[in-house]
């Protein structure tokens, strides 16, 4: 069985979300941890743009581990400094992005979201503490004057403001002082005990010469601040780690447990690229992916929950999440896999829940049909029909619209298949006769024997002989089951579609004879 609605939706799998966020308070400084068995884990994305799906696995995961404890917590932050780049509706949209995936503020395991741009002035504090600490200091030197001296432009810092003892000015940015001699090892639960020599670290700029902070240092007097136990996210973060590592041991903390989730890729086992792939979450949304299909495959990107299972409800599957047994190796983000599964997951729902689950593909501006004309109870007696067909909800428009609007929409491939001289003309005639019997009885059962007489006289099978009616009345080769549909329609639409097509037959056959 499949199944119940993704971690923490209601049962339409949409949620309302409101646009006024709050401001995070700033905290003492450096409280320390909870408990020794807490779990505070943080999801930290900048609102710079659609939300990536890889940025959703990481939230999963998070969101996960942060359940695993009665005291857990995920926090979201909403690193926000970039102001250049940042808008107030990609903002908007993580929310919403989240909300739809089940994971939000109205659940106990949540907290925030809090804004970088808050904590400014704890940022600052904390690169002047470090300073005064010897931790680091100032440094006046151009990139154009480090070139010049190292020789090879690929040559990081060279360490020249080392001894210099500079105090704050301008055109001098806050360097931190990497040890000398030895590695930092970072203990990686995924990837395991990872090495970066010292020397192969140069003295990172954390503060600009206007004392506002770089992202290194901020990232960490957050996670300091809001007391984060575990940081999970994408591999392309592990190149940063042994800096703020450094940072974290500097400010007299026990680094969280880092896990660097890995890599998604495409068919061509390269890194999903919002140039080249589908990975905006919104773009799936709205193609009609249900939230708990999408929360059970992005789990599997990189874990498995064993036994060889893969669709399982969130309730299942939460509780089996380890960081420990997540694949160190890129995980493949397979889009027909995806879709399979939500094929699954539309199958499983009840019959009330997807009728409910379409209406939104079904009413409004975009669908091509009258308002008036859109009728929900023929849809409910067709919806058993259509959802045994669809893989996403979009697809439900094409397979209904010839119910709700005036006349079907003619594709003409299908036109040209089915409407062969002759035998079109010659069915869809007969089929009009015997259609019109009063004495017929207007169900599915009666119809298809109706047709199938009509066409025998004919000498066709009734796979032949419903063709060009089907065509006729639906525009289509191919679609729901036929005689059910006609039922539906109803016998004077029906006759009047048949009658459509045969004059546009007539009008056909005149031309190529003029």
């Amino acid at each position: 069985m499949i199944p119940e609605v993704g971690p923490g939706t209601g049962r339409s799998g949409r949620r309302s979300v409101s646009t006024a966020f709050p401001r995070c308070t700033v905290r003492p400084r450096y409280p320390g941890r909870v408990t020794e068995t807490s779990i505070r884990t943080r999801f930290a994305p900048s609102p710079t743009g659609m939300f990536h799906v890889g940025g959703a696995r990481s939230a999963l995961f998070n969101w996960a581990l942060a359940q695993q404890r009665p005291e857990g917590r995920m926090v979201l932050r909403i690193e926000d400094t970039d102001a250049a780049r940042n808008r107030p509706e990609w903002t908007e949209g993580i929310i919403r992005a989240l909300a739809w995936l089940g994971i939000g503020e109205d659940d106990p395991h949540f907290e925030g979201p809090y804004f970088q741009s808050s904590y400014a002035d704890e940022h600052r504090k904390t690169a002047r503490a470090l300073h005064e600490n010897g931790d680091a200091y100032y440094c006046d030197c151009t990139r154009e004057q480090v070139q010049e001296r190292r020789e090879n432009p690929h040559l990081g810092y060279d360490g020249f403001c080392r001894d210099r003892n500079l105090a704050a000015g301008p055109g001098r940015a806050l360097r931190f002082r990497v040890p000398e001699g030895g590695p930092t090892v970072v203990d990686d639960r995924i990837r395991g005990r990872v090495e970066f020599e010292h020397s192969a670290i140069e003295d990172f700029v954390i503060a600009r010469a206007d004392g506002s902070p770089l992202f290194v240092l901020a990232n960490v007097v957050d996670d300091v601040e809001m007391r984060i136990t575990h940081v999970i996210r994408g591999e392309e973060h592990l190149s940063n780690t042994p800096k703020q590592q450094l940072l974290w041991e500097a400010l007299g903390h026990t680094p969280p447990v880092w896990a660097h989730l890995p890599v998604i890729v495409n068919e061509q086992r390269k890194k999903l690229s919002k140039r080249r792939d589908k990975v905006a979450l919104e773009s799936y949304q709205e193609e009609g992916y249900l939230p708990e299909a999408m929360v059970n495959y992005l789990m599997l990107l990189g874990w498995a929950p064993g036994e060889d299972r893969e669709i399982m409800p969130w309730s299942q599957m939460q509780p089996l999440f380890r960081v420990e047994d997540v694949n160190s190796s890129s995980a493949f983000f397979d889009e027909k896999k995806l879709r399979a599964f939500n094929g699954e997951y539309i199958r499983a729902l009840s019959g009330e829940e997807f009728v409910e689950r379409c209406r939104p593909w079904l009413t409004g501006e975009n669908v091509p049909w009258d308002e008036a004309d859109y009728d929900p109870e023929v849809f409910a007696a067709v919806a058993p029909l259509v959802q045994s067909r669809v893989a996403v909800l979009s697809e439900i428009v094409p397979n209904v619209d010839f119910l709700f609007l005036k006349r079907p929409v003619e594709d003409e491939k299908s036109w040209n298949k089915a409407m062969k001289p002759g035998v079109g003309r010659e069915m869809l005639q007969a089929a009009l006769s015997r259609f019109a019997d009063p004495g017929l009885s207007w169900t599915a059962e009666d119809l298809k024997a109706a047709t199938e007489e009509a066409g025998a006289a004919l000498g066709l099978k009734l796979g032949k002989a419903q063709a060009p009616v089907r065509v006729a009345v639906t525009g289509r080769t191919v679609g729901l089951p036929l005689f059910e549909s006609l039922e539906l329609l109803g016998r004077e639409r029906v006759q009047a579609r048949i009658a459509a097509a045969l004059e546009r037959l007539g009008a056909q056959e005149d031309g190529a004879g003029a």
